[in-house]
């Protein structure tokens, strides 16, 4: 089979190479699925970096989502156990882990509908207890995590304050359903913030980006309000002034999707249930930007990692389904 493998650790642009290499087998517990379709994340990039939390040993296949197809003819959501990851032909995933593929959704938008919304959910709900009325601020609103935030956000009944970088990104984010967007670029996010909440500030704020981002979500979360840390796609880490939480009375929550996977999985499950049901009556439909052949996986997730994406990134291995949209 065909498949993207990273030898060393660089920028993914110029580590991954497409290989023909044999169809991993597997192991105890585990399934082997056909990628048909397998979705950018930006961990995929953090690891070919050597930058995330998972550091799989060399070489491995990057690709943490995926729709996939059993032996058996379902169709289902995985993330793969890497390093069998999802950007090849073939990827190996728990048999434990994996979940029914919505039958409203394509294959690139069900595979979209797994880390990004499962993240969303638990952030918004198990970690900030989101209620409707609220006002939800969402940075990289356009992103692929941030655009998962922003659907789960409206759908939950909050009105959604929507943060992007650049004016290309604005409209994908009004279409995303953000009820104001602010162009970090061209606007003061503080007081763009403080204007559309009358001064009050944002009850949840949800943060993939940290760094700067951080900093201004600290200056404009409400009485009471939580900052939801998601990740630090800025490539800065920031350090919280904790005396500053307890003036203002805020929380600031860490969110872990993964660890639900070893610690609760039922209610990964639960949440799925949630999200499966969000599709349906569509609620929520994640936004796939691109779809691109498995010849074009490196390329695209070197863009993702610069930040010049929308929404989701799909790679296609099949051919039958591989043209660029």
């Amino acid at each position: 089979m065909q498949a993207w493998q990273v030898h060393e650790i660089g920028e993914p642009g110029e580590v991954m190479s497409l290989a023909e290499v044999e169809r991993p087998t597997p192991g105890e517990g585990q399934v082997l699925l056909k990628v048909r379709a397998a979705n950018i994340n930006f961990p995929d990039a953090l690891m070919c970096r050597g930058q995330y939390q998972v550091r799989p040993p060399l070489p491995f296949t990057p690709g943490v989502e995926i729709c996939g197809e059993t032996e058996d003819g379902r169709r289902v959501l995985a993330s793969p156990a890497l390093p069998y990851g999802g950007f090849a032909e073939y990827a190996v995933a728990d048999a434990a882990g994996l979940r029914s593929a919505p039958d409203v959704l394509d294959d690139a938008e069900a595979a979209a509908l797994h880390i990004g919304y499962q993240t969303g959910w638990f952030g918004l709900h198990r970690r900030a207890g989101l209620e409707a009325g609220e006002t939800l601020l969402v940075h990289a609103a356009a992103g692929g995590v941030g655009s998962a935030a922003v659907q789960l956000g409206k759908a939950a009944g909050a009105t959604v304050i929507g943060v992007v970088g650049g004016a290309a990104k604005v409209p994908v984010a009004r279409e995303l359903g953000c009820d104001v967007v602010i162009d970090r670029r061209e606007q003061e996010v503080i007081a763009a913030v403080k204007e559309a909440t009358g001064g009050r500030g944002a009850d949840v704020i949800y943060d993939p980006v940290g760094g700067e981002a951080y900093a201004q979500s600290a200056k404009v979360v409400a009485f009471e309000g939580r900052i939801v840390i998601v990740g630090f796609a800025s490539g800065t880490i920031p350090g919280p002034a904790l005396n500053h939480a307890l003036v203002k009375n805020y929380s600031i929550l860490g969110l872990h999707w993964g660890l639900y996977n070893t610690r609760n999985p039922k209610l990964v499950q639960h949440c799925h249930e949630q999200l499966l049901e969000l599709a349906a009556r569509g609620a929520v439909k994640p936004l796939v930007s691109e779809r691109v052949p498995l010849s074009g996986a490196a390329d695209a997730v070197q863009r993702v990692a610069d930040g010049v994406t929308t929404g989701r990134v799909a790679v296609l291995p099949s051919a039958e389904n591989g043209a660029v949209a």
